[in-house]
């Protein structure tokens, strides 16, 4: 999608090396851990969105860095045998997929690939990476939506969807999204209406929610939803974070109790722990199981999780993941570890105190590898080993993915 239409170039353009606008014809080498196709001209790199690896292209500069260009996708002179139609009109325009053009299987073989890139660029480890464990389902996996929307102009809301590609606030309407579950997109269009029939109501923008679950489609934060997942029913408030992918969800979460409990330890501590995805479904393997959460709406649901599915053994407790180690008194050679950080991974603060307390293995669930492979190196210089590191596709057609290490100490 073009930045803009206008050939003036915007105020703040360095014009070095290349001129705003100006046309390269490049040949397309790999692609980013962001999505995007990779040139190089004189040995000078070239980012240009939505071209794929071993495609001839033609692409206008729109932006020139220090050490890089950015430039807008004009034509495929020569297109690679792995491109797609995409399934949604709206892809290169809406910013949510990034891989519709691109052979699924093609696409888990570059997020294995970028994976092992970041392992050897940011913790300098050569390490194999197991391949990306694909999602049973490429389009409709999404169990939840937050569609947004500006405030209203005389009275009326615009465009009610998702961000723009390549901008920081600009939206697209979206009346329907092919990676969102059949219920969700059922829905859609009677929230949509109901939101501009409303328009008055509103004096700024919002975010909508679209949750399915058992059948229902939430629309209000505070609602119960639930989920069950390899025989534990897990229930939390519909605006809480949960996975959103629920047919890769049993698999994904069968290998990270695997790789826990191969460690051989007898207790668990999950830090991050939410509304208790990992412990739950992992108690009946541990003697006892200890979740820390900061937020308390969270720790409340992972409590109420353990006792309807008949758990004695789990204990959660609501705090700074920071502060989870202070007064715990499992024997850290007999524990394991299961980390589920946000996209920032983890603070500094909270490894130098599991780092101190000295778990025998630690289990790493990452929605950002960059950030997993940052904390990698301070696992290694705490004498922690690598023993296995994969990747499991939770969002088919887009950039991201899972990323799960396995971490032993050092006897």
């Amino acid at each position: 999608m073009p930045h803009t239409e206008s050939h003036r170039p915007p105020p703040k353009f360095k014009p070095h090396p290349f001129a705003y606008h100006q046309e390269l014809e490049v040949t397309i080498d790999s692609l980013t851990n962001e999505g995007v196709g990779v040139a190089r001209v004189d040995g000078w790199v070239v980012f240009i969105a939505f071209a794929l690896p071993g495609e001839r292209v033609k692409c206008k500069v729109f932006r020139n860095h220090k050490s890089y260009s950015e430039a807008d996708l004009s034509e495929v002179i020569e297109p690679s045998a792995d491109r797609r139609d995409p399934v949604c009109a709206l892809f290169g325009t809406c910013g949510g997929c990034q891989y519709q053009n691109l052979d699924y299987n093609v696409q888990l073989g570059w997020k294995q690939r970028q994976v092992a890139e970041l392992l050897q660029r940011m913790a300098k480890i050569d390490f194999p990476v197991e391949p990306v464990v694909a999602s049973p389902r490429q389009f409709g996996y999404r169990s939840k939506i937050t569609p947004h929307f500006h405030r209203p102009k005389d009275g009326e809301i615009g465009a009610i969807g998702f961000l723009r590609a390549g901008t920081r606030s600009r939206i697209v309407d979206v009346s329907r999204c092919d990676i969102a579950m059949d219920e969700l997109n059922a829905e859609l269009g009677a929230v949509r209406a109901g939101v501009r029939a409303g328009a008055l109501d509103f004096k700024n923008g919002a975010t909508l929610l679209l949750r399915a679950a058992e059948g229902r489609v939430l629309t209000r934060n505070d609602e119960k939803a639930a989920e069950t997942v390899n025989g534990m029913r897990l229930e939390f408030q519909a605006g809480d974070f949960f996975q959103n992918n629920p047919f890769i969800l049993p698999a994904f979460v069968d290998h990270v109790i695997a790789e826990a409990k191969a460690s051989g330890a007898r207790y668990l501590v999950d830090a991050y722990c939410g509304s208790g995805l990992f412990g739950i479904c992992a108690a009946p393997h541990f003697e006892a199981v200890k979740g820390v959460e900061i937020s308390e709406t969270a720790v409340v649901k992972a409590r109420h999780n353990a006792t309807i599915n008949g758990l004695k053994n789990c204990e959660f407790i609501a705090a700074d993941a920071q502060r989870i180690f202070e007064g715990l008194t499992l024997p850290a050679g007999e524990s394991v570890v299961i980390v589920d950080p946000p996209r920032a991974g983890c603070s500094p603060e909270f490894l130098a105190q599991m780092f101190s307390f000295g778990p025998r293995a630690v289990v790493y669930v990452s929605c950002n590898p960059a950030t997993q492979m940052r904390d990698l190196v301070r696992f290694v210089e705490a004498g922690y080993a690598l023993k296995k590191v994969q990747p499991f596709d939770l969002f088919p057609q887009t950039r991201h993915l899972e990323c799960v290490m396995t971490l032993v100490k050092k006897s």
